[in-house]
């Protein structure tokens, strides 16, 4: 629901007293248009808000919407493709999609989490954690995920059925903890309070942190071309030179920072200062020792999402033997992107910034390769950490049905 933000303040049903429910993806797999977490606004009188993928789908979702709102039950619906059936709701790209729908009258917390949600700025951190399970219901509003503590919060506690004078199981705390601060959106099986039989609590987790950092280390015609790349994949870009005359050149303006001063002092001080976590990207782009090697040196010692070099083979050698001389493990080292960027057959500056991002978007989805989509067999997207081309992996398997159920 986190995707709604922009759009809620102009969405008069959610203020304005009238009844409404909200569908949401709690799974998907195989090739599918929105992710986990995607919601639609459906109000009485049919007005919709948002998109979950398109055509007969959602047509289908907004009638299963009305009728949840005048009976006061939730629906699960399942939507996939089915060759036998040409007219039935699915989706022609042979995923599947589950929606969860439920009316915000039958959970007054969803109704206040949702005006609380209207005045969250854009990209400002927050998170939404709704109880999906038959044997409860109830939504929060996390303003902090990076920091929240269970233990803290007594409306998380109530969520998971815990009474305020009880101790909070530390397994459940820890999974649920570790999910928020890590940014995550999916759906969470936490086992029942005080039992560990009966039916699990089912939670949707929702989390919008911050966006990660790049750092652009170079006041240079590469590092000019990457910052407005980095950009459009949605970090906060830091360009850092030690040379003012370079730095404070115009072109460099899409920046959201320019910072002069040493790279590697600056890189020691934000990490020192708790502004560097995992999703930290660093992009060497000096090309130049006595900046390169302190950095790499200060950079390699950090736990980092990317750290990647610009130089020909031959710098990478001596840049290695340098980092080996200064002390730096080999299997550190081996975590080093140099030279840097995807073999595209990259010259210009503009190319070889979309060579870099395209590596960091294969990092960052575990590729292991940049092998042409109509060379490879198997879903297009992939779980994390699984992808088409790996040994072993295997095809999803076909879907023959589409199957709508409620309860």
């Amino acid at each position: 629901m986190l995707d709604l933000i922009p759009s809620l303040s102009a969405w008069p049903p959610a203020l304005a007293g009238q009844r409404y429910a909200a569908a949401t993806v709690v799974a998907a797999t195989g090739s599918v248009p929105r992710p986990v977490g995607t919601s639609m606004l459906v109000s009485e009188s049919g007005a919709v808000l948002g998109s979950l993928s398109g055509g007969c789908v959602e047509g289908t979702v907004v009638a299963l919407a009305l009728e949840s709102m005048d009976d006061g039950g939730t629906r699960h619906g399942t939507f996939g493709y089915s060759a036998a059936d040409a007219f039935a709701a699915g989706l022609t790209c042979g995923g599947e999609l589950e929606i969860h729908i439920e009316p915000a009258d039958r959970n007054p917390q969803l109704r206040e989490a949702l005006r609380q949600l209207v005045s969250v700025r854009p990209g400002e951190p927050v998170a939404l954690i709704r109880r999906l399970d038959a044997g409860g219901s109830g939504a929060v509003v996390i303003p902090d995920p990076a920091t929240f503590s269970v233990a803290g919060s007594p409306e998380v506690r109530a969520l998971l059925g815990v009474a305020a004078t009880s101790g909070v199981d530390h397994a459940r705390a820890a999974q649920l903890e570790s999910f928020l601060h890590g940014g995550s959106t999916g759906v969470l099986h936490l086992a029942a309070p005080g039992t560990c039989a009966g039916e699990p609590l089912t939670l949707l987790v929702e989390t919008r942190l911050a966006p990660p950092r790049m750092l652009v280390f170079g006041a240079n015609d590469f590092g000019a071309a990457l910052l407005p790349a980095a950009k459009l994949l949605g970090y906060h870009v830091t360009l850092v030179d030690a040379r003012p005359a370079f730095a404070t050149q115009a072109r460099f303006a899409s920046a959201d920072e320019v910072v002069t001063d040493w790279p590697h002092r600056y890189l020691a001080a934000e990490a020192a200062a708790g502004r560097l976590d995992q999703r930290t990207v660093a992009c060497v782009l000096t090309h130049d020792p006595k900046f390169d090697i302190p950095l790499l040196e200060t950079a390699l010692g950090l736990d980092l999402a990317y750290i990647g070099a610009m130089g020909s083979r031959r710098s990478h050698l001596q840049r290695v033997d340098d980092l080996l001389n200064a002390g730096v493990r080999p299997e550190r080292i081996a975590q080093l992107h140099s030279p840097i960027g995807l073999d595209l057959g990259a010259v210009t500056p503009a190319e070889v910034a979309v060579s870099v991002t395209a590596e960091l978007i294969a990092s960052r989805s575990r590729k292991q390769s940049c092998t042409p989509l109509r060379d490879t067999s198997g879903p297009i997207h992939q779980p994390a950490g699984r992808c088409a081309h790996q040994p072993g992996a295997q095809p999803a398997p076909a879907i023959s049905q589409q199957e709508i159920a409620w309860t």
